[in-house]
């Protein structure tokens, strides 16, 4: 680690520190995140070889935060060397909502194109994130954006495989999770997008709870309380409940004012309670909404980047 000058500290995570470093030989940026290791008998946690490993397989997609490098520090410390990007979309969205400032729409088109085909890419490759959200997404000035944060990520198989529901910050997180659901699939990835899609547009969380059930009825008030008739097999759900609220369902629109009429009608897709009824990330992409999108100025062409000069 002698090779690296940390610069400043830039983020700090449940599962790991981030800096903002350099290369002292060449001067590039980067960003390295401080992994302490669990006891030397455990070895390195599942959590980060899990994340070192997907990132290896995904990060030559141009949306994907790129791993340059692993350091080991010390017997209980590595850093994981990634390409730098200058803050993720919370901060900026947190920032444009205190100068009381907006996203225009085809801002708001483009970081969604890009994010859309970077869940894609994580799909096809087996992939489920599960832990979608505007602070694992980084962008930088050019308006690039790149998924990063893979520590919840899983593989999965075309068979049905039981999942933990400790999964996907609360405001994120699919209904079928809410309601117990062990079983699910690349579309709670998908709700989680429109969760963020709808961010984009009000510069505020769309269904903020305070707890697992304040965060069914937030989502109930909006899409209204679901039955047997919107969604085969709710009632049946280990946390369903008749005596839950009866609320009724309102258009989406009214959460989204600012949103072009083509975006809402995409957010409505993707917040759909059935999961197999929500619109995929590769459906999406072939929308009208996003023929004004020029591929090569919205993301990266694949290919371009390179990983910085060894230390």
């Amino acid at each position: 680690m002698d090779a690296y000058e940390k610069l400043e500290k830039i983020g700090e995570g449940a599962y790991g520190t981030v800096y903002k470093a350099k290369i002292i030989r060449t001067g590039e940026v980067v960003a390295l995140k401080k992994v302490k290791l669990q006891e030397q008998d455990e070895g390195v946690s599942s959590t980060t070889m899990r994340e070192i490993s997907l990132l290896r397989e995904l990060c030559r997609h141009p949306c994907v935060v790129s791993l340059h490098d692993i350091q080991y520090a010390t017997t209980d410390v590595l850093y994981m060397v990634f390409e730098y990007m200058d803050q993720d979309l919370k901060k900026y969205l947190d920032g444009l909502a205190r100068k009381g400032q907006q996203l225009s729409p085809q801002i708001i088109k483009s970081y969604l194109y890009q994010l859309l085909h970077a869940v894609r890419f994580c799909h096809s490759n087996r992939i489920l994130h599960r832990d979608l959200k505007p602070q694992n997404i980084l962008i930088d000035a050019e308006g690039n954006l790149k998924l990063a944060d893979f520590g919840l990520a899983r593989v999965f198989t075309v068979s049905k495989r039981q999942y933990t529901h400790e999964v996907v910050t609360l405001w994120y997180r699919p209904p079928e999770i809410l309601l117990g659901c062990d079983y699910y699939g690349t579309s709670a990835d998908i709700w989680s997008v429109g969760c963020i899609l709808a961010e984009l547009s009000n510069l505020d969380v769309l269904f903020r709870g305070n707890s697992e059930i304040d965060q069914l009825f937030k989502i109930f008030q909006s899409l209204g309380t679901p039955g047997e008739s919107v969604w085969q097999g709710v009632t049946s759900m280990t946390n369903y409940s008749t005596a839950f609220p009866r609320f009724v369902a309102k258009d989406i629109r009214r959460r989204v004012p600012r949103m072009e009429a083509e975006g809402a009608e995409l957010l409505r897709q993707m917040l759909v309670y059935e999961p197999g009824s929500r619109i995929t990330c590769a459906q999406a992409l072939q929308l009208p909404y996003f023929l004004s999108v020029n591929p090569r100025t919205a993301m990266h062409v694949a290919g371009q980047r390179s990983a910085p000069s060894p230390p």
